[in-house]
């Protein structure tokens, strides 16, 4: 055996590597093998483009975790689509716009349009709230003698006008507390009613006793409110001549006894007329009349009946048991062209009721046994003529 040490550049050991070859057990050493690469040192799907293997991307959180081989994560997946570039969503709310914009113009529509519906005084008409509590005597004369204003379109006359109306003297031509009885018994219908007269449920019985029975004796328009789906419908109306009413104490027509219908002053109708319900022989659009409030609370309605030529007085509020016959009336009507009036329109068409009093003559002198205290109701002194001015 040699003492001397081994040479520097000969190996001293087996090689470190797998052998050549399959590695044989002669011995023989082969080149290096490099290194099976390990996991870190593969690229990754979020590394940044063009940069070296295994690099993460800016404000990335670097490769995932051992073992993790589901899909890449984080901020580079794919942002959602916003609702308004859906086909469908968008198809789906354009159609719930139109549908809302249709029940708009549906449900705010105006009750009848350009419409206006005849009823003669005996028939219940349209939507009615009540069944009738009219009593008709007397109304066939004030029918077939009615009051013919002048042609020229809807004239407006005062409440107060000597004449206006017609009844049957010691005789109502409504049965009020039956009306009353008919309204309070129904919920519903005391609402709607309550609604449309611009009072409160409770007030009804009062409201109504508080009114006059007395017949038209002119074509009147109104606005009429029917009954329909448990809630009051306005629609514009023309009453026949003899229609039985209750009378406020402006002289304004505000219940249609044939019905129940609580009435309002007309609405004119701007365009064409429609004219729809049932026509009589004398009815003329260009002659019939609105009732305007009178200048002043009135105490008695003057009122002519046809039956017998005479003139009586029928204090506000009462059912004629307290009428009193007098002497006719300077400038009151009993038939012929006109009424006084208030408006002079030009058009065929309505027009809206003007609450300008009529010209009319000085009334006479009240004679010594007409009162000047309160009258029915409370409603203050006041000349039982006041307002009583007639046609020239």
């Amino acid at each position: 055996m040699s003492s001397e040490p081994p040479s520097s550049d000969r190996p001293t050991g087996p090689p470190s590597g797998p052998l050549s070859g399959g590695g044989s057990e002669s011995g023989r050493a082969g080149p290096p093998t490099p290194p099976e690469p390990t996991r870190a040192d593969l690229p990754t799907s979020g590394g940044a483009p063009g940069g070296p293997p295994g690099t993460p991307p800016p404000g990335g959180s670097g490769p995932p975790p051992p073992g993790d081989s589901g899909p890449p994560r984080g901020p580079l997946s794919e942002p959602r689509r916003p609702w308004w570039r859906s086909g469908p969503r968008v198809a789906l709310v354009a159609g719930a716009v139109v549908v809302v914009a249709a029940l708009a113009v549906f449900f705010l529509r105006p009750e009848g349009g350009g419409e206006v519906f005849l009823q003669p005084a005996s028939a219940e008409g349209k939507d009615p709230f009540t069944p009738s509590t009219a009593n008709q005597t007397g109304a066939k004369e004030a029918t077939a003698a009615p009051v013919v204003p002048s042609p020229g379109g809807t004239r407006t006359v005062e409440g107060s006008s000597p004449g206006l109306y017609g009844g049957s003297e010691d005789e109502s031509s409504c049965d009020v507390e039956r009306q009353i009885g008919y309204l309070t018994k129904d919920q519903a219908k005391s609402r709607a009613f309550a609604s449309a007269a611009d009072i409160q449920p409770g007030e009804i019985p009062d409201y109504l006793r508080r009114l006059t029975p007395v017949q038209l004796r002119s074509d009147t328009r109104v606005t009429n409110h029917g009954y329909k789906n448990g809630s009051a419908t306005a629609y514009q109306s023309v009453l026949q001549a003899g229609t039985a009413v209750l009378a406020d104490n402006r002289g304004v027509p505000r219940v249609r006894c044939a019905c129940g219908n609580p009435l309002g002053p007309p609405v004119a109708i701007k365009g064409s007329q429609k004219t729809k319900g049932q026509t009589w022989s004398t009815y003329k659009s260009s002659q019939t009349v609105a009732v305007a409030p009178a200048r002043t609370v009135i105490v008695v309605i003057i009122i002519y009946d046809p039956r017998t030529g005479e003139w009586f007085e029928r204090p506000v509020g009462t059912d004629g048991s307290q009428d009193r016959r007098i002497p006719p009336p300077n400038g009151g009507v009993t038939s012929g062209p006109a009424l006084p009036t208030s408006a002079e329109p030009s058009s065929s068409e309505p027009s809206e009721p003007s609450s300008a009093p009529p010209s009319s003559p000085t009334a006479p002198p009240p004679s010594p046994n007409q009162p000047t205290e309160p009258g029915p109701g409370g409603y203050g002194p006041q000349n039982r003529n006041a307002g009583s001015g007639g046609a020239p």
